[in-house]
């Protein structure tokens, strides 16, 4: 009996513990970010963008799919949309479709580096309702290719420094606006930007590259609108699995076709995923945003120590952006096998794309594959790929002016750090810089963000006219 109570008292006791660090896990109070105006030509903002879109830079492993002559009409018609920003910053351009700008501060000391891409993914015409590539504006919304990834960004950087010049503005330390032309398919623009930089032996206090975005419902149990800031990104490996095999006619199968035996590894592999880890960014998105959650979720989230196996589940069955935050996620995306549909195929080939979790690295996630599979006839190697980037500060000057920036644009919203599942240009910077940040200046439906690299791709005028206010404030205070 006394067993027994020494249980009871025992789980009491951890139960008492439980509700009070989850009362006590609420939100922090923080001094609210006043909303100055901010003035620019709204109508001549979203006329640049719409030129922007109008140029055809679509990026492309195959070189034969690019037009050269697209990619330098945009370069040649920036001087002309931002007229200012031209004649006060020297500009040069560096190989790979790279173009730097430096807008000379008041003082010496280290600057910082706003960056964009201006290059885009393909569009299947047909599957568009408007042309991509006409800038059409219908119903407070304009619909193009590049609207949202990133030439936005590109047009809220421009504009808002085309604006802050023309009233005389000059930051405190230097301010470079970095541009690259194939983001879209890894290319080395943003890679030459670092170097020059890293020649002329310049060190950025603050970086900011395309990311998270103002968005709602990402977090569980939070309904209001969260400005997520990016500060490390997820590593990226592509990984193929050959199966070789003597072939032979459909009609007579043996066992253990190389489809079947990459069938059987894709099944392996999925049903043994990598493992959960809650890592420093992750860990702030939950110590931010878990406060403003509901009662059951506060609870796990202030007592991961006790709950992590839960979330762990959780994070299994419901899959997407919450699974893909906790760990290593791999996405079988192509397979290949026989040229004929009555022949066994001599070798087939299956493909998987991996986001590697901060904790992983390209070679610790091929080993672990080669763990899983225990298959020795499934070769598995690495097509390309990248570790995760380094974790950048948040304690500091650098992310707090961010952080205001947002706050006073979006009013309202909860803004968090976060771990970004994609790649971007900026993971480059790492070399460099600990203070790099990934926000994209925009507030985004669910619907809207499936656009991206998607069908339709579109932005709503007023969304366009708050990635302009948000980067005037940001330029404030740099």
């Amino acid at each position: 009996m006394w067993i027994l109570l020494l249980l009871l008292a025992a789980l009491l006791a951890l139960a008492a513990v439980v509700v009070v660090r989850t009362l006590r896990f609420k939100p922090e109070e923080r001094e609210e970010i006043p909303a100055e105006p901010v003035e620019f030509d709204r109508e001549r903002a979203v006329k640049c963008l719409q030129a922007l879109v109008r140029c055809r830079t679509v990026s492309s492993r195959n070189k034969e799919e690019e037009d050269d002559a697209e990619f330098e009409k945009l370069l040649s018609i920036l001087p002309k949309l931002y007229p200012n920003v031209f004649s006060a910053c020297a500009a040069g351009k560096l190989p790979d479709r790279a173009l730097l700008l430096r807008w000379k501060g008041r003082e010496e000391g280290n600057p910082s580096v706003l960056m964009a891409h201006y290059d885009v993914v393909p569009v299947d015409a047909e599957s568009w309702d408007k042309p991509a590539f006409e800038a059409q504006i219908e119903d407070g919304v304009l619909w193009g290719r590049g609207t949202l990834d990133t030439k936005v960004t590109m047009n809220g950087i421009l504009s808002a420094a085309d604006a802050l010049i023309a009233s005389g503005f000059q930051p405190e330390k230097d301010v470079y606006f970095a541009f690259s032309g194939g983001e879209e398919i890894n290319g080395p623009g943003a890679l030459r930007i670092v170097e020059w930089f890293e020649q002329e032996k310049i060190t950025p206090d603050l970086v900011l590259d395309e990311g998270g975005a103002v968005v709602e419902n990402v977090f569980p149990g939070v309904s209001a609108p969260c400005g997520l800031i990016g500060i490390a990104e997820k590593g990226m490996i592509n990984a193929k699995f050959t199966v070789a095999s003597g072939g032979g006619h459909a009609s007579a199968p043996r066992p253990g076709s190389p489809v079947e035996r990459l069938s059987r590894a894709c099944l392996r592999i999925l049903n043994k995923p990598f493992a959960f880890h809650v890592t420093p960014p992750v860990e702030k998105l939950f110590d931010t945003l878990g406060r403003h959650s509901t009662f059951v979720y506060r609870m796990i989230f202030a007592n991961l120590w006790l709950f992590a196996p839960v979330l762990d589940i959780i994070c299994r069955m419901s899959g997407g952006e919450l699974n893909a935050l906790m760990r290593t996620t791999v996405a079988f995306t192509q397979m290949k096998g026989s040229n004929a549909p009555n022949v066994i195929p001599p070798k087939a080939e299956m493909v998987a794309n991996l986001r590697l979790n901060p904790c992983d690295t390209t070679d610790s996630a091929l080993s672990y594959l080669n763990d899983c599979l225990k298959d020795s006839t499934v070769e598995v190697s690495a097509i390309d790929g990248m570790n995760p980037s380094r974790i950048s500060e948040t304690e500091c000057d650098a992310y707090r002016k961010v952080e205001a920036a947002v706050s006073a644009t979006w009013q309202g919203c909860l803004v968090s750090p976060y771990l970004m599942v994609q790649c971007s240009d900026s993971r480059h910077y790492d070399r460099i810089c600990n203070r790099v940040y990934r926000f994209s200046a925009m507030d985004l439906t669910a619907e809207e963000r499936a656009t991206i690299h998607g069908n339709n791709e579109r932005i709503r005028i007023d969304c366009l006219h708050r990635s302009v206010e948000f980067f005037i404030r940001l330029m404030r205070s740099l």
